[in-house]
């Protein structure tokens, strides 16, 4: 049988911002917004909360109004990314007016091209947290294989078009061939941090696009 208090919100733990004319759902937003930008650059375990809420001036105390835990915090900063993602893939791959597979590559260029402007600091969060796994929480294993999971669904969906347009042989199996690319992408992405230079990207694709000519 349901509470009858079930309508009345839940009090957030932590003690209120002293800044009351920011909104909390703005306030949150910020925060979010900051962890993406330095997590990208560098790794969960290294990054403490503070430096986070310097850059969006909430004070420490202020922390668990918005989240109960750094670990909440975190799988906030993975559905984040994994959206914001998402909707990247989405305006490359379900571009009709782009034939499949340069749909795909567009998306390629376009990542290089993000990576060489933010001089090789940032990476994929996801690449970046699946990195560190065995130092992190249980609870984000399941979540960044979800994100993995989700983003192949969407590039074996460009690659079936490319098979109904013939661009890739009939009898290539998509869903290997986007969980290959995933795979391959985001050791990509770590070696072009790495070198500092988009070349290793450019190798993986060169092998990708070649393997869906067999």
């Amino acid at each position: 049988m349901p509470s009858d208090h079930t309508d009345k919100p839940a009090p957030r733990r932590g003690r209120p911002p002293r800044d009351s004319a920011r909104p909390y759902a703005e306030t949150r937003h910020a925060l979010i917004q900051a962890g993406l930008e330095i997590l990208t650059e560098r790794g969960y375990s290294a990054v403490g909360i503070d430096p986070i809420l310097r850059s969006v001036n909430v004070p420490k105390g202020s922390f668990y109004h918005y989240f109960k835990s750094k670990e909440a915090f975190g799988q906030a900063l993975i559905e984040a990314y994994g959206e914001y993602f998402a909707r990247k893939l989405d305006r490359f791959l379900l571009n009709t007016d782009v034939a499949p597979l340069q749909r795909l590559r567009n998306f390629i260029d376009d990542a290089s091209q993000g990576m060489a402007r933010h001089a090789f600091r940032r990476g994929c969060l996801v690449g970046n947290l699946g990195q560190e796994m065995s130092l992190l929480p249980e609870s984000f294993r399941e979540q960044l294989s979800g994100v993995f999971e989700d983003w192949q669904q969407r590039t074996a969906r460009c690659l079936r078009e490319a098979q109904q347009q013939n661009e890739v042989p009939a009898d290539l199996n998509c869903e290997h061939l986007a969980a290959w690319f995933w795979i391959g992408w985001e050791g990509a992405v770590l070696r072009a941090k790495l070198e500092a230079s988009t070349r290793p990207l450019e190798i993986f694709a060169e092998g990708f696009f070649l393997r869906l000519q067999a």
